[in-house]
């Protein structure tokens, strides 16, 4: 009964964090008389979500799609160079540090020379997601081939495992934790490459409605598009975190 009761309150607990912090917000902005144009209010922002829910859907859906296409991408050349990076040294030593080095540029600094290439629209915010998205999961899924135990590797080369067969049979169900925990951080940026995308060189999504919002002064709609944004990075990080706890639950220590 303890244990339920705990557990119910685990799951309550980011709505009861949520339902506080609207409030205050809700509160500041009326007792400060904080004017729309410089912060809207919770309730000033739900209604303009209900004005233009139409047109933040459709822009919504169109997000949705460019980035789980990037992360499509992502997870795809992620999953396979972190297997070449945590199973072949010499791969490691040459290509990690030139990985690193990629993953310190701007992101953004790399947009226009993205546009000069693919063009205005859904190309340039997929392959914003994509590179945004893929060294996380590179990254992790390196790092779980690369700790796998030197006794378990030895044991069964001793039974005539050959090096497929150590990477098939010890080496991916070890990086599954790794990997799965990647993908709920690379998700979440793949959100942030796509709208960043949209907000420089796109004629569509949730960040282009907010550069129209902002050029014409509609704060509550920018508002609007920020909490759809967050919604949709919640949403699937929840669904990752679902299918992490499925998958890996071996892997997980229980709470008590």
């Amino acid at each position: 009964m303890y244990s339920s009761n705990r557990r119910s309150l685990h799951l309550l607990m980011p709505w009861l964090v949520l339902a506080v912090l609207l409030t205050v917000w809700q509160l500041s902005v009326v007792v400060f008389e904080i004017p729309s144009f410089i912060l809207p209010s919770p309730v000033a922002i739900y209604h303009a979500f209900q004005e233009y829910r139409p047109i933040i859907l459709h822009h919504a859906s169109l997000t949705m799609m460019n980035t789980m296409i990037g992360f499509g991408f992502g997870v795809i050349v992620g999953v396979l160079l972190g297997i070449f990076i945590g199973t072949i040294p010499m791969v490691y030593s040459g290509l990690y540090p030139v990985l690193i080095g990629f993953n310190s540029i701007p992101k953004v600094a790399l947009v226009p020379i993205i546009v000069l290439w693919l063009g205005i629209g859904q190309p340039t915010a997929i392959a914003t997601a994509f590179i945004l998205c893929f060294f996380p999961i590179a990254v992790n899924v390196a790092t779980g081939l690369a700790t796998v135990e030197p006794e378990v590797e030895d044991v069964l080369r001793s039974l005539g495992a050959s090096k497929i067969d150590l990477i098939r049979k010890i080496g991916l169900p070890r990086a599954m934790p790794f990997f799965f925990a990647s993908l709920k951080i690379s998700i979440t940026l793949a959100f942030v490459g796509t709208v960043i995308a949209e907000t420089i060189a796109s004629n569509d999504g949730i960040g282009y409605l907010m550069m129209q919002a902002s050029s014409q002064f509609r704060v509550p709609l920018m508002f609007a598009g920020v909490a759809v944004i967050a919604a949709l990075g919640i949403l699937t990080y929840v669904i990752f975190a679902f299918i992490e706890k499925r998958m890996t639950g071996w892997a997980i220590r229980g709470k008590k």
